[in-house]
């Protein structure tokens, strides 16, 4: 069981499809800024810019945890917000 649940998600404003599309979505945003965030790392390593490892070079919430567990935590914190059109 996954936490919090969908109806916490949601509210009841949204149906479980809806959520799970809205998660993918953000999910991939996730995916995104954190290749965004390897690539500027390994860009000041190749430019010998730090000293500092590739890891610590990366924010730690993109490098600890699975993009859909931070989408769903976005979601759940108001960071993300799901909306009709």
């Amino acid at each position: 069981m996954i936490y919090p649940t969908a109806d916490e998600l949601t509210k009841g404003q949204f149906n479980r499809y809806e959520l799970v599309i809205a998660i993918a979505k953000s999910a991939r945003m996730v995916t995104g800024e954190y290749v965004a965030q390897r690539t500027e790392a390994e860009r000041k390593i190749a430019d010998k810019l730090t000293e500092q490892p590739l890891a610590q070079l990366i924010s730690p919430e993109y490098r600890d945890q699975k993009a859909v567990k931070i989408a769903i935590g976005r979601l759940k914190d108001g960071t993300y917000k799901m909306v009709r059109k």
